[in-house]
C-alpha cells in the first residue's frame, strides 16, 4: 500500500509551503518546449497543467501538477519556486493518474519495443493477465504551405502482461490466443456486452481481462 503524503495540496500556495515534501519529485532537468514548427501539442490528455497524484518510490504525492508528454514519454511538473516545468526523472517514477483518471505505471521489460521510450504504459485492466496500453505520437510532414512542418499524429499499442512477459495484441484474435481462449466460449458473452476489440480496444481489453474468469 502505496504512502500518501499530504492532504488537500491546492495547485500552488499549499504546493510551495510543502516543497520539502517533494524533494525527491523535483530531482529532473528543466523541460525542453516542443517545436512550434510542429502543429499541435505533443501531450496525453491535456495540454496545460493538471492536478493529479504521483508516486515515487512507493509514496504517492496528492494534487499535483502533471503534463504527460508522450512524444518524449516524458512527465512533467510545475516547479512552484522557479515557475518552470521540470523533468520528474522517469527512473523514479512508480506510477502517475492524471486528473481524468486514467493510471499509468511503470514496467520494465518491453525495452525492445520501438514505442517503450521510458517504460510508461496506461494501465487497461488487471487479472490474472493486466492489460496495457502504451499511448505514444509521433510527426508526419504537412503536404500543403503552412507555418508548420509536421503536425503530431496519436498512436497507440496494445498489451498484456504476466509474469513479466509482454505479448502485443493487435487484434482479437491475438488476445484470444494469448488468453488461452476460444472465440466460441466466449462470442455471446462479448456480443451482449457490445465488446469488440476493433471498435474499442480500451474497453474490450478492460473487461476481457479482469471480468473474464480465465
Amino acid at each position: 500500500m502505496a504512502q500518501v503524503v499530504g492532504e488537500n495540496l491546492a495547485f500552488l500556495p499549499e504546493y510551495q509551503e510543502r516543497l520539502p515534501y517533494f524533494q525527491e519529485l523535483i530531482t529532473g532537468g528543466q523541460y525542453q518546449e516542443p517545436s512550434r514548427l510542429i502543429e499541435g501539442d505533443p501531450y496525453y490528455f491535456s495540454r496545460q497543467f493538471e492536478n493529479g497524484s504521483l508516486t515515487i518510490n512507493g509514496i504517492t504525492y496528492p494534487q499535483v501538477p502533471l503534463l504527460y508528454d508522450v512524444y518524449r514519454d516524458q512527465v512533467v511538473t510545475f516547479h512552484p519556486v522557479f515557475k518552470q516545468k521540470i523533468l520528474i526523472k522517469p527512473e523514479k517514477i512508480d506510477a502517475f493518474n492524471l486528473a481524468n483518471g486514467t493510471r499509468f505505471k511503470y514496467f520494465s521489460g518491453n525495452e525492445s519495443h520501438l514505442r517503450n521510450g521510458n517504460g510508461i504504459y496506461e494501465v487497461l485492466g488487471e487479472g490474472k493477465f493486466t492489460a496495457l496500453a502504451k499511448q505514444f505520437k509521433t510527426t508526419k510532414s504537412k503536404r500543403e504551405l503552412s507555418k508548420y512542418d509536421e503536425e503530431y499524429v496519436d498512436k497507440v499499442d496494445y498489451f498484456l502482461r504476466k509474469d513479466g512477459q509482454f505479448y502485443q495484441v493487435s487484434k482479437e484474435s491475438a488476445v484470444l490466443k494469448v488468453l488461452g481462449l476460444e472465440k466460441k466460449n466466449v462470442r455471446k458473452e462479448l456480443k451482449a456486452k457490445n465488446l469488440n476489440f476493433k471498435n474499442n480496444p480500451e474497453t474490450y481489453l478492460h473487461y476481457i481481462v479482469t471480468v473474464n474468469p480465465n
